[in-house]
């Protein structure tokens, strides 16, 4: 079995997230919410949504105009870090031991990968390659290897950065990401 196609897609997709807003996203959603439902997270919106674009291809472009997901992307995170930013201790550690850390993980990151560089890489690996279900497993185990090391990250962050700080800095980086989400749909 020619294993060329996991390879590739794996060495692409770690090269192309590493350090790239995806991994960023998980850091700071790791500094607000406990580790493993933003792993999780993070691992099930990647596999949708990255899965379903190594099977449909560019059919997924078809449903919604690229423009149309930035916005909706840069709304969630402008609400995101204004809501993180207004909310008291207390709500925050009740978020914490909640499902909305999973809920919250899978629908940021989801519309993240919605139009990324990813999304077109593993569409253009699994048009290459003919081969799904090995661009699949490498996509999957690049972005597990990266997602963990961004929960970590956070996790560890969040022991030595006070919370009041962290707070600021997650809210900061989720508007961030709204307003850059925000001018790439309005340049467009």
């Amino acid at each position: 079995m020619d294993l060329t196609p996991l390879i590739t897609a794996f060495g692409i997709i770690a090269l192309a997230e590493l350090g790239d807003k995806t991994q960023l996203a998980t850091i700071t959603l790791s500094c607000r919410y406990r580790p493993i439902p933003v792993f999780t997270g993070a691992m099930l919106a990647v596999i949708v949504i990255d899965g379903i674009s190594i099977l449909v291809g560019t059919a997924l472009a078809d449903l919604l105009p690229l423009q149309v997901l930035k916005l909706i992307s840069a709304g969630i995170f402008i609400l995101f870090g204004v809501k993180n930013f207004l909310s008291d201790e207390d709500k925050k550690m009740n978020l914490r031991k909640s499902r909305s850390a999973l809920a919250t993980s899978f629908s940021m990151l989801a519309l993240m990968e919605l139009g990324d560089k990813t999304q077109f890489s593993v569409i253009a690996l699994a048009a290459k390659y003919n081969s799904p279900l090995l661009i699949f497993v490498g996509m999957t185990a690049a972005f597990a290897l990266l997602m963990g090391l961004g929960v970590l990250m956070g996790y560890r962050l969040m022991r030595f950065i006070p919370k009041r700080y962290l707070k600021i800095i997650t809210s900061a980086v989720f508007l961030i990401f709204g307003a850059s989400f925000l001018l790439e749909a309005l340049m467009a």
